[in-house]
């Protein structure tokens, strides 16, 4: 068995071309254009890589982008103050800080001071709370975009049995939320879970989001399941730097019936999904209805 390829590069430009026809419509119809604030504190390269394509990608669907570049020595009120003036701006619907913080600042704090509805991260306490007890929330980008591909490969995931190999806040566990929210049975495993291989070989549905390259290997997939590469892992190979994601690719490729490469599968669809809940969040704000196939 050769497996699919989920092409996530692909699957992520049709997001875009969606967002952009939504954008296009609103400016016409409404006179109102979504706007994504970014904050980026401090000068860390890949941040600094992050932000520019984040910037790009917004200007591409039609958005307005509003960008603020601070020093790395920035005190927290004056972050909070900014954050604060971005929360009261109509034309923000999004606000996003950009990750990691400088150490002397407070992660929580600042991420808790956006005003949910505008936190298309999906990281405030308040939406977390929300996803969790499934109600209406801001979701974080990259389930999202798992999600979304899951979606459009299995069409109803109901009574399907899914494990995320995975319990970070930021994926595993809003991952696994979704998950259910979709009817699908999930387990939650992680690196310290008793024989991960014969728990992973259960799964229809197997999300890697655990941070070790190439941890999950082809014994530990089950023949036909889909298998999503959520990892991002750079490492030195035959002298030369790779990047390989959570799952060896070719022994689990040989098993599975569809599969994310890295990279090309799951990254590109995490600023797409940015910008549909940008999106979602003006629609909202607006009282106007949500853009379908967009959103959780």
């Amino acid at each position: 068995m050769t497996a699919v390829v989920i092409d996530g590069k692909a699957f992520a430009a049709s997001v875009r071309g969606q967002v952009a026809a939504h954008v296009a419509r609103l400016k016409e119809e409404q006179g109102i254009t979504p706007g994504l604030a970014v904050v980026l504190v401090g000068q860390d390269p890949a941040s600094q890589v992050y932000v520019r394509n984040k910037h790009a990608s917004t200007i591409e669907v039609g958005m307005e982008s509003f960008e603020h570049r601070l020093p790395a020595d920035t005190g927290e009120a004056e972050l909070l103050a900014l954050i604060d003036r971005l929360n009261a701006d109509p034309a923000v619907h999004g606000i996003l800080v950009q990750l990691p913080l400088p150490g002397h600042l407070n992660s929580e704090l600042v991420i808790n001071r956006i005003d949910p509805a505008k936190d298309v991260d999906g990281f405030h306490i308040s939406n977390v709370g929300l996803l969790g007890t499934g109600q209406k929330s801001m979701v974080p980008c990259t389930p999202l975009g798992c999600l979304m591909m899951l979606r459009d490969h299995h069409g109803s995931l109901a009574g399907l049995n899914a494990v995320v190999v995975g319990r970070s806040n930021i994926v595993g566990k809003p991952m696994a939320q979704l998950l259910l929210g979709d009817s699908c049975t999930v387990t939650i495993a992680h690196s310290r879970t008793k024989d991960l291989a014969a728990v992973c070989r259960g799964a229809d549905i197997l999300v890697a989001a655990v941070g070790r390259p190439e941890m999950i290997t082809g014994d530990m997939v089950r023949p036909g399941a889909t298998v999503i590469d959520v990892g991002i892992n750079r490492i030195e190979r035959n002298g030369k730097a790779k990047l390989v994601g959570d799952v060896h690719y070719a022994s689990a490729a040989a098993v599975a019936g569809a599969i994310t490469p890295v990279p090309g599968g799951v990254g590109p669809m995490t600023i797409a999904c940015l910008l549909a809940n940008t999106l979602t969040a003006c629609c909202r704000a607006n009282g106007l209805p949500e853009p379908e196939g967009l959103t959780a």
